[in-house]
């Protein structure tokens, strides 16, 4: 499947229905997860299980499953983000388990994981269970995180090594009350972090 096209169903997944600042519930917008998911495909990264941490409505997930990841399992604390997680994969036809979990309560090994963990900007450090939690269980992460994050990271992984690092334009909507701009678009860094 080619990324343009990829990225029109994945547009079609629902978002969050009142996001919850406190866990930073930032769609990863459809351009975005897209790019990132065909990248992924290209690497060879998307056989096997495929897992997305902190998952909220299941877009990175429903598009693994998508581009045929063999079984995709997306783990989010939020049950009202995961029933519409599981309503929008199944109006995209495709089977992945949502489980509600905390991301240190996971432990199955998976090929890969995915995920948009909040960037700790309410507070600090908020991704560092979820890097944590996907190199205990990952063999490759994608992980998209603030611009200028990379030498923190790097330190953070270690043994693993980031293989792959670029920038991307990540726009966010005006959905909470201290958002002066109806749409602004941040930097982020993708990472393809390996164990191996």
């Amino acid at each position: 499947m080619k990324q343009r096209k990829l990225e029109i169903l994945l547009e079609e997944v629902e978002a969050f229905a009142e996001p919850d600042l406190e866990l930073e519930q930032y769609p990863t917008p459809a351009p975005l997860a897209a790019e990132i998911l065909h990248f992924a495909y290209m690497q060879g990264d998307l056989k096997g299980t495929v897992q997305d941490l902190g998952c909220g409505t299941g877009i990175l997930a429903i598009g693994a499953k998508l581009l045929g990841a063999e079984r995709v399992v997306g783990f989010d604390t939020d049950e009202k983000a995961l029933e519409i997680a599981r309503k929008n994969a199944e109006q995209m036809g495709v089977d992945v388990e949502f489980v509600h979990s905390d991301i240190s309560e996971v432990s199955e090994p998976v090929k890969t994981t995915l995920m948009n963990p909040p960037f700790g900007a309410r507070v600090k450090g908020k991704d560092r269970p979820f890097l944590l939690a996907a190199l205990r269980t990952s063999e490759i992460i994608y992980s998209i995180h603030n611009r200028g994050s990379l030498a923190f990271i790097q330190k953070f992984i270690k043994p693993a090594v980031i293989t792959h690092s670029y920038v991307a334009g990540f726009p966010i909507k005006k959905v909470f009350d201290f958002h002066k701009k109806e749409r602004e678009v941040i930097e982020v860094e993708i990472y393809r972090i390996t164990s191996l």
